[in-house]
């Protein structure tokens, strides 16, 4: 098999133009904002307490549940599914708003008990204020995914800039005012605000009354997201809810700030290529070859920046922590290191229940996901034991066992060989193997009683180096295309499902 067909032999040039188009705008924008969150956060983080993120820890593994059933699958389901009317597209615009009323006084009704759950009883105000966000953000679902369909990933880009931009600015303020932790209640609100204002401001969607009959395949396909997601969700949030209620709220707090750091290269990547994939890998659903050819190249992509930089975190961890967030943060140094290696198989994840869905397999995806959340749960109860390293290692040693499944399904069903997929695998993991042997020669070579900023920098600046060069010797087969690609830059781009 070609696992890269040249390009002028792809039937749909302007679907690559596009591709290239919307990675240049949604990294471009996400990652220069990137550099202002990451300074907000830092700021952030040595203004507040690890109480203060408990807190929200403690809110967050709520609201995010209800997030996800409010949302039901719409957006996906108007992403995915070509063959709805602007009827349907009325009615589900319906349905995501009567979902957002409706996680909006649930979580009215749940905010007390939820406060003597974790024996928090600043929690349920919290709660109630941040569920407003439900409200906000069912008005932007439709509208939003009818921007990814419509392939307008610079719009989007350009709205999700200006949402971190606004996000970074309110947070450091509120933090430097002594909010507490309201700082990050306020930020939330704010970019939800932010963003849907900016949607609603360049697509909105009819209203309708949302018809069950009508919306009878819309609704099996949002059925299958939806258990895909609760179950995700309930082994995604397992850890953070086994770290609050047993560890206590410093110890969650702690555990909060590594996770967050260890995944932002991670997050940040699979919020770029989120943007971009399912409108893709829809347009191409029909077309395996495409489907394949995209799925390969993106994850070269991704797995060339984020492998050294999930792996080069978790080599200089200590050094990091007692440079960038100080040393009440040194508890977090192990948890950060385990979750960093984890980011690395984590990256590669996101874009399979994508090609899934798209190939009409939601419901293999469905059900890895609810093995998932029978075995990673009680895996993080029993690890707790050993605190939140043990908690860490749970998701660096089973989870990647759990998610093979999901590779095999689709790899078979799109008649992809393992070995083609792995090729591509191969610059970023020679690459990263080069990098992590320069970095431990130096930690064992460095004087130890030079400043952590010092090692830091050293190690940052020769591993990255290492890394270039490695990857340099290892992928110059692939310049020629990726040239080639980056050169349909030059000529606008006609969307071939634009629709109005």
């Amino acid at each position: 098999m070609d696992v890269f067909p040249p390009i002028t032999d792809i039937e749909k040039p302007d679907l690559d133009g596009s591709l290239v188009h919307g990675l240049v705008w949604a990294g471009g924008v996400r990652w220069s904002s990137q550099i202002i969150t990451w300074a907000s956060t830092l700021i952030v983080a040595r203004l507040l307490m690890p109480e203060d993120y408990g807190i929200l820890g403690m809110a967050t593994v709520y609201l995010g549940l209800i997030t996800l059933i409010s949302e039901f699958g719409v957006g996906t389901a108007v992403v995915t599914l070509r063959e709805l009317s602007p009827d349907h597209l009325a009615q589900l615009n319906g349905l995501a708003i009567l979902l957002g009323f409706a996680g909006f006084a649930v979580s009215c009704a749940v905010a007390v008990p939820l406060g003597i759950f974790f024996a928090s009883p600043r929690l349920p105000w919290v709660v109630i204020v941040m569920s407003a966000n439900f409200v906000v953000s069912s008005f932007r679902s439709v509208p939003s995914a009818l921007l990814q369909k419509d392939l307008r990933f610079k719009l989007l880009s350009v709205i999700e800039g200006s949402r971190a931009l606004s996000l970074a600015i309110v947070t450091v303020l509120a933090a430097w005012m002594g909010f507490r932790y309201w700082t990050l209640v306020i930020g939330s609100i704010t970019g939800t605000l932010i963003d849907t204002g900016l949607t609603l401001s360049r697509r909105r969607c009819a209203f309708a009354w949302p018809r069950p009959g009508s919306l009878r395949h819309a609704i099996r396909f949002t059925r299958h997201i939806l258990i895909s997601r609760l179950a995700w969700y309930s082994y995604t949030s397992a850890d953070l809810v086994i770290s609050g209620r047993i560890l206590g709220e410093k110890a969650l707090g702690v555990y909060s700030i590594a996770w967050n750091i260890a995944n932002i290269p991670v997050d940040k990547l699979a919020g770029v290529i989120n943007s971009v994939t399912p409108a893709l890998f829809s347009a191409v659903q029909k077309e395996r070859v495409l489907l394949r050819r995209y799925l390969l190249n993106l994850t070269e992509g991704i797995s060339l920046i984020a492998f050294p930089a999930s792996l080069g975190l978790g080599l200089v961890a200590p050094e990091f922590v007692a440079t960038v967030l100080g040393q009440k943060w040194m508890p977090a140094v192990v948890p950060l290191r385990l979750l960093a290696f984890f980011a690395s198989f984590r990256c590669l994840a996101p874009m399979i229940p994508v090609a899934l869905n798209t190939i009409g397999e939601s419901g293999f995806a469905m059900w890895n996901s609810i093995a998932a959340a029978l075995v990673m749960p009680a895996s993080f109860l029993v690890a707790s034991r050993w605190g939140n390293s043990g908690i860490a290692t749970v998701w660096l040693l089973l989870y990647p066992l759990v998610a093979v499944p999901l590779f095999q399904r689709a790899f078979r069903k799109m008649d992809l060989p393992w070995k083609d997929y792995l090729r591509v695998l191969r610059p970023a993991m020679l690459g990263s193997l080069v990098m992590g042997v320069v970095v431990l020669l130096l930690k064992r070579s460095l004087p130890p009683g030079r400043p952590a900023a010092l090692r830091l920098t050293i190690e940052v600046l020769s591993g990255a180096a290492a890394y270039v060069l490695a990857t340099g010797a290892v992928n110059f087969r692939r310049r020629h295309d990726l040239l080639k690609i980056l050169q349909m830059l030059r000529s606008p781009i006609s969307s071939p499902v634009q629709s109005r």
